[in-house]
């Protein structure tokens, strides 16, 4: 297994999070910086945990886990190291004078946004989302996702912790690619999709938490505020291997936490811009609700063969097309709408 090259700044100051005492029955979590010398030992003792825990899951995969497989964990583990190694707290941000001015306003959005889901949400209050990271890319991770010719039941893949799941995550599009390949000449229809964000579920807030990310910091501010609300939420349920709870759990609170927030912090224009954007989400729901179920129809005239005659093939094609414009012509007019909001 290669090494990695934990590049952990010589100099300057890192948030770090504590608890103490607070009264005779709870404790209260605390912020402070900390030299980044002093810390340096505590990360690479982190990062040995980290390489530890692996091991041992692997291990306890037995003859199950394969070569690939351990390619595959690695590029996650490592993915994620890289990731935590370009943030840099918040307030180091709003301080550098190489940072523009629209990333700093951006950036004291986020805080605000972050200090209303612990105070007024009750959303775990620990160092995620209280530094950001610029990956130079447009996603932080691509999934690949992958159905039957003649399903829309989702092929599988399970992992520690996380349970299984309807697709696989990689921090390089490439990688994501070549597997979408090899699955499409397995007989699968395969499609690959950028990620603005993902969490951790708490688990590595000893090591810095979720960051935020240039892939997701820029979106309006009602959208913004539904992110960071929704990645927060699992870091409070997270049920094993059953996708549709987590995400309804998490799709609820950024609904029910988004509606207070701008009811009680936004300015009219941002409320109209974010009722702009959501009927946009709303019309892109209901088509995709209405392709389902004109697939499913489809699917179930051809139960009985394994393969699509041309005649069923025809009428998916042409309701696949329509589903493609559609949702451009969505995105096309969400880009005019909010060069007009912002005018």
């Amino acid at each position: 297994m290669a090494s990695l090259n934990w590049r952990v700044p010589l100099s300057g100051n890192y948030l770090v999070q504590r608890q103490t005492p607070c009264s005779s029955h709870s404790p209260c979590t605390v912020y402070e910086t900390m030299p980044i010398v002093k810390i340096r030992t505590q990360l690479n003792q982190g990062l040995q945990r980290l390489r530890w825990m692996a091991a041992a899951t692997l291990l306890g995969l037995g003859g199950c886990a394969s070569v690939v497989d351990l390619g595959y964990y690695w590029q996650s583990v490592s993915g994620h190291l890289q990731l935590m190694q370009a943030a840099r707290p918040v307030k180091d941000w709003l301080q550098d004078e190489q940072a523009s001015a629209t990333l700093k306003a951006r950036l004291e959005l986020s805080q605000r946004i972050r200090h209303y889901a612990v105070t007024q949400l009750g959303l775990p209050d620990n160092p995620s989302y209280r530094a950001y990271a610029d990956l130079q890319r447009s996603a932080v991770v691509w999934n690949v996702v992958a159905a039957p010719v003649d399903s829309l039941t989702l092929k599988t893949w399970c992992f520690p912790v996380t349970g299984c799941v309807g697709y696989r995550g990689y921090f390089e599009e490439a990688q994501a690619r070549a597997l979408a390949t090899q699955l499409q000449t397995e007989g699968w229809e395969v499609s690959v999709y950028g990620v603005p964000a993902y969490s951790t579920l708490g688990w590595l807030n000893w090591a810095g938490g979720d960051p935020l990310l240039n892939t997701f910091i820029n979106y309006p501010e009602g959208e913004l505020a539904r992110l960071v609300f929704h990645e927060l939420a699992h870091q409070v349920v997270f049920a094993e291997g059953d996708t549709v709870f987590n995400e309804s759990f998490a799709t609820a609170v950024e609904r029910l936490g988004a509606q207070r927030w701008l009811a009680e912090q936004a300015s009219p224009a941002t409320r109209a811009e974010y009722q702009a954007f959501d009927s946009r989400r709303q019309q892109f729901r209901a088509l995709t609700l209405a392709t389902r179920q004109q697939l499913t129809a489809i699917y179930a005239s051809n139960q009985l063969q394994r393969t699509m005659d041309v005649r069923q093939q025809r009428p998916k094609t042409a309701h696949s097309r329509n589903f493609a414009a559609t949702t451009r012509s969505l995105k096309t007019a969400g880009r005019a709408t909010l060069d007009t909001t912002r005018g």
